[in-house]
């Protein structure tokens, strides 16, 4: 299989839509104790229901709403470092912005320069005038990273199914990013 297009670039990373191929890095990071404790537990736990969650999860999302997380890989190549990218979730009114990296990389400025592009991206090519962002209250370097990016404190939400508030962030109505796509 060829390297799926770019949908963003940076000075150090590449964006590109995930595929099946990615199976054994979404089931590290679905597992790295961060993700468990500020995202959720997806129960996936070998390769086969690594695959059946791109599936249903992501590359349903590209076809079902024509964006999704993307699979962030540094721009020269190799193996996926992390994933941002935009979702459209029920209880939002608007796509939110979503990050998640391996904990080896994190504190290097990845998830901003990731996250930034995906901004340019949300503006740019889905001609969003607003993006949303939510998180857990706990999640001080998230909470950060989204003011540091420019977003800014919306209240919080309780999403369908769930039994706890998390926190909501938004871009202002005339929203630029912090740093654009190259």
């Amino acid at each position: 299989m060829s390297a799926p297009a770019a949908i963003a670039t940076t000075a150090r990373l590449r964006l590109r839509e995930l595929h099946e191929g990615d199976a054994a890095f979404m089931l590290e990071l679905l597992n790295q104790p961060d993700f468990l404790r500020f995202i959720g537990d997806r129960g996936v736990r070998d390769l086969e229901q690594a695959r059946a969650y791109l599936r249903e999860g992501p590359l349903a999302g590209y076809g079902r709403d024509g964006m999704g997380m993307y699979a962030v890989e540094p721009r020269q190549g190799g193996a996926a470092i992390g994933l941002c990218g935009l979702v459209v979730r029920e209880g939002l009114p608007r796509p939110d912005i979503g990050f998640a990296f391996l904990p080896q990389f994190y504190g290097q400025g990845y998830a901003f320069e990731a996250a930034s592009a995906t901004l340019a991206l949300a503006r740019d090519a889905f001609a969003l005038r607003k993006v949303l962002a939510i998180v857990s209250p706990d999640n001080a370097r998230s909470i950060a990273l989204l003011r540091r990016l420019g977003l800014r404190d919306a209240g919080s939400v309780r999403l369908p199914g769930k039994d706890e508030d998390i926190l909501l962030f938004e871009t202002a109505e005339d929203w630029r990013c912090a740093t654009t796509s190259s």
